[in-house]
């Protein structure tokens, strides 16, 4: 039986932990080969050993464009191709609506909007070349609604929505797919500061602090439980496969009901 992602080549920003290190998992398992970009080099050389020959990992900062490009390039020389690029690489934003600076505002979108659009970028002529491609950024509930993210957060992921379908609109008649997942409040560290704070603490304290996160956000959703990596993986399985071939310009909303409520401080 042949796996639903046999023989494609796939690029993972921010693959180093969270929904991207989950993605980067389901996608070798189902036959990938995977190249995971992403800043810590340390934890993405455990990753990239941890998932097996087919995956690698390319020390890459979105906030740089020619890195972006290098690890598009890396997948060409490598591989031969690219057949999906998940910009999923974010974190938290900075800046509050009466105390954003131009800094703030600067980096923020820069990592969450910018990344993603010198991806497309980057990725555009490697898949026109193969007359195919999928490309899938990783949005948010926040672009959907209010009280779901920060103030430059939110704009900068409703930005990454309409990208996608501005993109996905005129790279469809390549052959080029262009879709986006809105997550809802999913289990990650992001929520006590990414990463990179992760990484500071000992796995006890991150499991503790996880634990805690799961039982709080279960009681946000209509569904009983925390939204996981592993959600977001799956749907972004399913853009990739060739059983996602007739989905583009989609927001793919994976929140377990969370934005069909409307009560307070939902």
């Amino acid at each position: 039986m042949s796996k639903r992602l046999e023989n494609k080549v796939a690029v993972i920003t921010g693959g180093t932990s969270g929904i991207g290190e989950a993605t980067a998992g389901v996608f070798a398992a189902e036959g990938a080969k995977v190249i995971i970009a992403g800043r810590s080099e340390q934890k993405g050389a455990d990753v990239a050993a941890r998932l097996g020959e087919n995956v690698i990992y390319q020390r890459t900062d979105v906030l740089v464009e020619e890195d972006i490009k290098a690890v598009i390039d890396l997948a060409v020389s490598r591989f031969g191709r690219l057949d999906c690029l998940f910009n999923n690489a974010g974190g938290p934003d900075r800046g509050g609506l009466e105390t954003v600076t131009a800094d703030d505002f600067a980096y923020s979108m820069n990592l969450l909007l910018r990344s993603v659009i010198f991806g497309i970028k980057h990725a555009t002529p490697v898949m026109k070349a193969q007359g195919s491609g999928c490309i899938i950024n990783n949005s948010s509930i926040a672009a959907l609604r209010t009280r779901q993210g920060g103030y430059l957060y939110s704009a900068a992921k409703a930005g990454v929505a309409q990208i996608t379908k501005v993109a996905g609109d005129q790279l469809g008649p390549f052959g080029i797919r262009v879709n986006c997942i809105s997550p809802g409040a999913i289990a990650t560290p992001i929520f006590w500061g990414g990463s990179q704070m992760a990484n500071t603490l000992t796995a006890e304290q991150n499991a503790r602090k996880m634990e805690k996160l799961k039982t709080n956000l279960a009681k946000a959703t209509p569904l009983p439980r925390a939204g996981l990596d592993k959600d977001i993986a799956f749907a972004a399985l399913f853009l990739a496969s060739d059983e996602g071939s007739f989905v583009n310009c989609h927001d793919l909303v994976v929140d377990g009901g969370r934005t069909s409520l409307f009560r307070e401080g939902a």
